[in-house]
């Protein structure tokens, strides 16, 4: 599949998005969102990709946020439908049932933090910087930035952080649960893959409903403990539990399906 501005990659299963607009820090406009949307709906349907890596190109940005030069010759009345559009792609990512991970490898602003946060968690480099700044724009996020980013480090830092526009840096983005860890530019992808790796040595029918359950928890529509008690079932009947259960009991590794 061909793409003008994300570059994708296999290797070992693991599926490497990269939005490739350095000229622009890789802002997001709206063919990147449109190529984004169809890289994952190839992840939904590829049997070959179990797993997915999402980052930037060069050593600046991850993403820089979105391309404003696209909100000015827009119409005034469009905003709620370029929100809705930029929602629905994050949450085909945040819902897929294969493990996405965002290695956050510059700057990740407004569209780009809250394209970071769309993924089931993050890793950034010593260079990279958070931030929801649409407020400078007289904006608010409007990707799921204002959701997620307080679900992931709570209400009164999400406030300040939206309110004012201030951007953080990696370690106090990892102090607030931001980031799961902070590595060096050169060790980024590596220790991206070595985790993705140990989760692809587990079931993937077992990791796809940790998924499902623990995204359960934040939506309101659904008690997450009778989703859990549903998706426990689901998972008691598969072969991976069988398999898993014997290795288990025969002392050896499993071979999940």
């Amino acid at each position: 599949m061909d793409f003008s501005t994300i570059k994708t990659s296999l290797d070992n299963h693991i599926f490497t998005i990269t939005i490739n607009r350095p000229d622009k820090l890789n802002a997001l406009n709206q063919t990147v969102l449109d190529e984004l949307n169809e890289a994952m709906e190839l992840v939904y349907k590829d049997e070959k990709i179990k797993a997915v890596i999402i980052t930037g190109t060069g050593e600046k940005a991850f993403v820089a946020g979105a391309d404003i030069s696209e909100f000015v010759s827009e119409k005034d009345n469009e905003g709620e439908n370029l929100a809705k559009k930029g929602q629905d792609i994050f949450f085909k990512i945040e819902n897929c049932p294969k493990p996405v991970i965002a290695a956050v490898n510059g700057f990740a602003l407004g569209g780009g933090c809250e394209l970071a946060m769309a993924c089931h968690f993050r890793l950034a480099n010593t260079n990279a910087k958070f931030g929801q700044p649409e407020v400078n724009l007289g904006l608010i996020p409007g990707y799921g930035g204002t959701q997620r980013l307080t679900m992931l480090i709570g209400k009164g830092k999400a406030m300040e952080l939206m309110m004012t526009g201030n951007m953080i840096g990696a370690e106090e983005a990892k102090s607030l649960g931001l980031v799961n860890y902070v590595e060096s530019p050169e060790n980024l992808l590596p220790k991206t893959k070595e985790i993705l790796n140990t989760i692809l040595s587990k079931s993937p029918v077992a990791v796809s409903k940790v998924i499902a359950a623990v995204n359960t928890f934040y939506d309101p529509r659904k008690n997450g403990f009778d989703e859990e008690v549903k998706l426990f079932g689901k998972v008691f009947e598969s072969d991976d539990k069988k398999e898993g259960t014997a290795a288990f009991l025969e002392k050896r590794k499993p071979a999940f399906k």
